[in-house]
């Protein structure tokens, strides 16, 4: 489980640490972006298509589809069908979990453990050296692989669902809010449109009679490096300087960028792309298959980038190949992947100028080490292959982007640069904006947004973006409890928050109160949304695994069932519960939580610190709790569900 710790921590923190929370998903489709002036009126909600699973599986018709919409005319695939759902072990605990239960109301025939399960599931548990009997995630680890491996979408929702009910039966994540993003944009600007990772492209836009975009972002991007970049600024840079082999449209749909297309192997291992012919850097070098086989496998071994473990070989003989005329790139996965397509419209997969990077001084050492792998791009001037190459850069004020004349669509491209401004201050974005120093301010104070209300220029995006609480399982506070005891407490605590109130609070303006971990908007991966009810699936409570409210006789239970005395309705001193809050953004939410707790005799401890302590601290497990923000890079439940996957 660390890897994806340690990367959930370095994207969700950075991105915490700014204040960022953009992204953008869809209430209609898999894939459409919804963006909308904040007082125009919501369109309904597509309905999902209810047939049952079996019947889906098994009509000789149905279709191999991606995790989000992509062009068939540009994809070759002769996919077999799977007519057997497949399901695991839940998570081990003292009781039945409700991984389990008839909450998967499917008539498909299901492969069913029938070991013996009189066996005490905790006699084998590990016990940490604070006393703490670990969970047992190889269950777990071992479902995420087969949905990382299936490419029926109809299964694989099915396996997704069941997923996420493990994953909250442990009661680790509590999630809060699902948070839109809000930005100000000028009537005369038209043509901007936003991804679901919360990136924002500006290659396509027209400022009226002006030849330059003016846009702020909230500070100094820590790195331009595409691969070594986890902020949501870094990625609207790297996504108006960089092209690769897909992107998104201004629809979300998923379309070749670089790429002719692609042809995938009948066994789905072997994805084969056709390079687009001419194609050049910024210096009018030319740019082939060999430059993308070269950037990801030092991606891969150089920068650590995670984003590459799907193919085979990570990270050190990474299965990719370009063809000698440098038209075609062979790739190679470990497993047969639904989403590929997705993943290789990340940062990481983007394409770096080889001798750019090995000549920059400072990038290695007088032996051949590599000292600093991003060295390359600390200051303007460096090559790339995007629609705007950074021309100017005065450090912590401002960056101008001027035209790529070699960008391989750069007659579709009328502006001639684009002006960022560097400024974390929202309310002077704000004061900026109004007196027409900016025409695109990205950044919104949330507590003028009632008050901007109306205004034609006021944009709101819906976000597949969760804020929501992590309990630190190998914490102390579970120290001498049964795993099952553990996961009473944390659901306990899920349970005694007033997730209402939250949301009324003036820190909840633009969120929606979250009573899942996937959020509301994400697609199942096949036409409609993950998060809905119907007679192939049905939640636990309502649409989701508890109420927007609090539910304090269950809470009470819970606790009571986990050796906690209550008098009165408060813990009694003889049994107390006692945590450390960490957090690197303290407001009124964090206050409210601990105020909650309070009520019931539990103790919350705030401890707020700078993002790059909290970042150490998450890493090394040094916490009993803490609230953190998800932003999935593309629309797929395994955005939220791989988090936990070692």
């Amino acid at each position: 489980m660390e890897k994806s710790t340690k990367l959930l921590a370095m994207l969700l923190i950075l991105v915490m640490a700014v204040g960022l929370f953009t992204a953008c998903g869809s209430k209609e489709t898999k894939t459409k972006n919804k963006t909308t002036k904040v007082s125009a009126e919501q369109s309904d909600t597509e309905q999902t298509d209810t047939t049952n699973i079996e019947s889906k599986i098994t009509k000789s018709h149905l279709k191999h589809t991606n995790a989000a919409a992509v062009d068939e005319t540009n994809v070759k695939t002769k996919p077999e069908q799977t007519d057997t759902l497949k399901t695991t072990d839940a998570l081990k605990s003292t009781d039945t979990p409700k991984a389990s239960d008839a909450s998967k109301t499917t008539d498909a025939p299901i492969e069913t453990d029938t070991s013996d399960k009189t066996e005490d599931p905790e006699s084998e548990q590990e016990v940490l050296a604070n006393g703490v009997v670990a969970i047992d995630w190889a269950p777990y680890n071992n479902l995420i692989a087969d949905i990382k491996a299936e490419t029926d979408p109809v299964v694989r929702e099915h396996l997704m669902h069941q997923a996420e009910d493990m994953l909250m039966e442990t009661g680790i994540f509590a999630p809060l809010t699902n948070i839109n993003n809000f930005y100000l944009m000028k009537d005369h600007v038209e043509g901007v449109y936003a991804t679901l990772s919360g990136g924002k492209y500006f290659m396509f836009a027209s400022n009226g009679d002006a030849e330059s975009l003016r846009i702020n972002l909230t500070g100094e991007p820590a790195r331009l490096d595409p691969v070594l970049n986890h902020s949501i600024d870094g990625l609207i840079l790297a996504l108006n300087s960089f092209s690769g082999l897909y992107t998104y449209d201004k629809n979300g749909e998923l379309v070749p960028d670089l790429a002719e297309g692609v042809e995938i192997s009948k066994d789905e291992l072997t994805y084969t792309f056709t390079l687009k012919p001419n194609l050049k850097w910024s210096d009018s070098s030319e740019l082939t298959a060999a430059d993308f086989e070269w950037s990801w496998k030092r991606a891969a071994t150089t920068c650590d980038a995670l984003a590459l473990n799907v193919i085979e070989g990570y990270p050190d003989k990474l299965n990719v190949k370009a063809s000698d005329d440098g038209r075609t790139l062979a790739v190679v996965l470990d497993t047969p992947n639904a989403y590929f397509l997705n993943i290789i419209c990340e940062s990481a997969y983007l394409p770096v100028h080889q001798a750019t990077v090995e000549g920059t001084e400072g990038y290695k050492d007088t032996e051949g080490k590599i000292l600093d792998a991003g060295a390359w791009a600390l200051e303007s001037g460096f090559i790339s292959n995007g629609a705007f190459t950074l021309a100017e850069w005065k450090h912590n004020e401002s960056m101008k982007y001027v035209k790529n004349p070699n960008y391989h669509r750069a007659d579709e491209v009328t502006l001639e640069s684009l002006e960022y401004i560097l400024n974390e201050n929202a309310d002077a974005v704000l004061t900026m904006y109004d007196a027409g120093e900016l025409d695109f301010a990205n950044r919104v104070p949330r507590s003028e947004i009632p008050d901007l209300i109306g205004r034609p220029d006021l944009y709101e995006v819906e976000s597949l973006t969760i804020d929501f609480i992590i309990f630190n399982e190998k914490s102390k506070i579970f120290a001498g409890k049964t795993v099952q005891q553990a996961k009473d407490i944390r659901q306990a605590l899920s349970l005694l928050i007033d997730r209402e109130s939250i949301f009324m609070s003036g820190e909840g303006t633009g969120q929606e109160i979250a009573t899942s971990f996937v959020p509301a908007s994400m697609s199942d991966g096949h036409g409609g949304i993950f998060k809905t009810n119907d007679e192939d699936y049905t939640y636990p409570v309502g649409d989701g695994y508890f109420t927007t409210g609090m539910d304090e006789a269950k809470a009470i239970e819970l606790l009571e069932g986990a050796g906690y005395v209550f008098e009165g309705g408060v813990l009694s001193a003889d049994t107390p519960l006692r945590f450390e809050f960490l957090t690197a953004a303290k407001g009124s939410v964090t206050d409210d939580l601990q105020q909650g707790f309070a009520q019931y005799g539990i103790t919350m401890d705030i401890r707020q610190v700078a993002w790059n302590v909290f970042l150490n601290e998450f890493e090394t497990d040094n916490y009993d709790v803490a609230r953190t923000t998800w932003i999935a890079p593309f629309n797929d439940p395994i955005n939220m569900l791989e988090i936990n996957h070692d």
